[in-house]
């Protein structure tokens, strides 16, 4: 019984980390966007490798992209109806519908994003990289445009608010010395 605690006072009794007795360093936390990144990285890799046949990165173009970004609707949650649904630029339908779930917009935005990055941090080079190409950037606007339709809100552009101190060269704000 005694050789069972023992290494467990050790550890419990030391002002040493556990992972210092082991001599592992863990790395530092990721945060949650850098996890994020990360995942999706992996998740679009395993696309690529289990399309028949496979593609390598280097061999990813704007179409698969675009492939991807269609495979992921079919585990989206955004409701979006269809121009023939009765529901149909409604924000708020009062009942169900048979039309199909979604990715929503600002997610594959988002998405893209994040691997847009993830392609020039692994190595791909900006002038090539498929998530920057001009095609994902139509389909994202089309995505957009087509949601914002089907809920019966216009997308409109988020303005960016001015920053007071930036515009302001004079500093009249702040004391002048006199000479």
């Amino acid at each position: 019984m005694m050789s069972s605690n023992k290494g467990k006072e050790i550890i419990e009794g030391s002002s040493r980390s556990v992972t210092a007795v082991v001599g592992v360093e863990n790395p530092p936390r990721l945060s949650r966007y850098e996890s994020q990144k990360r995942r999706d990285w992996i998740t679009f890799g395993q696309y690529l490798r289990n399309r028949r046949p496979p593609v390598a990165i280097s061999q990813c173009n704007a179409n698969h992209v675009l492939d991807f970004l269609g495979y992921l609707d079919q585990f989206g949650k955004t409701k979006v109806h269809l121009q023939g649904c009765r529901f149909f630029g409604q924000p708020e339908p009062p009942g169900p519908c048979a039309c199909s779930l979604r990715q929503a917009w600002g997610s594959l935005d988002a998405l893209i994003g994040r691997l847009r990055a993830a392609y020039e941090e692994n190595g791909g080079s900006p002038e090539t990289n498929p998530f920057a190409n001009g095609a994902i950037r139509i389909y994202l606007r089309e995505v957009r445009d087509s949601q914002a339709k089907a809920r019966g809100i216009p997308y409109k552009k988020k303005k960016k608010k001015k920053n007071p101190l930036k515009g302001n060269e004079d500093n009249s704000s702040f004391p002048t010395q006199q000479t």
